[in-house]
């Protein structure tokens, strides 16, 4: 039974270092030469950020690009001044009439809140820039190097991209963000290889919600945002809803930083817990085949390698050996000391314990709960 558990992650690694989209590798794309320069309207959605989205709406309104670039903030019932600060900014920058400020009007029932948002932006990005070609929605903790947006829309008119989107560069600063947020990263690759998001031929389609550039022409032929009006994880629903009208990209980058910070392992924990049981669907089955997955393809190598014997511990220590060599370029890609690609295992612990503490959250109504408000539908 040993040497069959062996053998079985052995094959998987193999399998996921051979033939999983490379997803493993690190490629960050060359910037396309700029021509045209259409109109882009980014969309903020902002719920109580009156931390970072000066930061933000100030990066914005910094950028290069040639054509017209317009923000809309949407405060999505902020009690802490989100809408001032996101004014403020426009306004220390000379450019009152290049940030508009929407309020947030009451969340239907059958809506997630970021989605209702996003959806209100939309609106108001139509009647604001009716002949604008791109929306940009970008969430309002996420700042842009000066030549971000610019890129991003040569990229599109290149390569005629429904959705460009970035996995921005994430926090990582305190001793629980070295430890877990590459990680974050590697799974979510792992889960949708960037290369199938753009195979045409493959149905793999995912986004990063931090940074998406979206054709509006493609998400009107799409149905818009009400489309996705339910979706907890609003980029990849997106993503999936754009990918029959059009080739889609999603990227590594160091042009666009999130600026929020996860100080405790504690805060990751519940940012995890937060979706992880609807990445699952709400099915208990689901959530043990996980446990499963997770257990054989990295817990069980470690333990092999370290407890068993003869040929079940030297395959166990190849398969950690693969597992080292897939998670080393993300390791570096954040510039963190080669030892911790060893770490993995005790990482896909953390992360199995809190997609099992979403689906405990879930069954007591609390799925989905993201600064005072639950949206995981009553699946119970």
């Amino acid at each position: 039974m040993i040497l069959a558990i062996a053998c079985l992650a052995t094959l998987v690694w193999l399998y996921l270092l051979c033939a999983r989209g490379g997803f493993w590798r690190v490629r960050i794309p060359d910037p396309a030469p700029r021509g045209r320069a259409p109109e882009v309207v980014a969309i903020v959605p902002a719920r109580d950020e009156a931390a970072v989205v000066g930061a933000a709406v100030g990066s914005l309104l910094d950028q290069d690009h040639a054509g017209i670039l317009r923000v809309v903030v949407v405060d999505d019932h902020s009690t802490d001044g989100t809408a001032e600060i996101a004014v403020a900014a426009a306004a220390a920058r000379s450019m009152p009439d290049r940030v508009e400020v929407v309020r947030g009007a009451p969340l239907p029932d059958d809506w997630s809140g970021k989605v209702w948002a996003m959806a209100q932006g939309v609106e108001r990005a139509a009647a604001l820039a009716p002949t604008a070609d791109y929306f940009l929605f970008t969430d309002a903790d996420i700042a842009h190097a000066r030549g971000n947006i610019g890129d991003l829309v040569a990229r599109a008119e290149r390569d005629g991209l429904v959705l460009t989107s970035l996995m921005v560069l994430l926090h990582c600063r305190s001793a629980a963000e070295r430890a877990l947020i590459p990680a974050f990263v590697f799974f979510f690759a792992m889960l949708y290889p960037f290369a199938w998001v753009a195979d045409p031929r493959r149905s793999t389609a995912a986004a990063a919600g931090g940074c998406m550039l979206v054709r509006r022409a493609a998400l009107e032929k799409a149905g818009g945002i009400q489309a996705i009006k339910g979706a907890l994880i609003d980029d990849c629903a997106l993503a999936r809803i754009l990918k029959p009208h059009g080739p889609i990209r999603l990227d590594l980058t160091r042009e666009a930083h999130s600026l929020r910070g996860y100080a405790r392992f504690a805060d990751i924990w519940r940012m995890v817990a937060r979706t992880a049981y609807t990445e699952l669907r709400y099915q208990p089955l689901r959530l043990l085949g996980a446990v499963a997955c997770l257990g054989l393809v990295y817990i069980a190598p470690p333990l092999l390698a370290l407890f068993a014997h003869g040929a079940a511990s030297w395959l166990g220590l190849l398969a950690w050996l693969m597992m080292m060599v897939a998670f080393w370029p993300m390791v570096r890609f954040y510039r963190l000391g080669m030892w911790r690609a060893a770490t993995l295992p005790l990482v896909a612990l953390f992360y199995l314990g809190a997609t099992v503490d979403s689906a405990r959250r879930h069954r007591q109504g609390r799925g989905g709960e993201w600064k005072g408000r639950v949206q995981a539908p009553d699946r119970t």
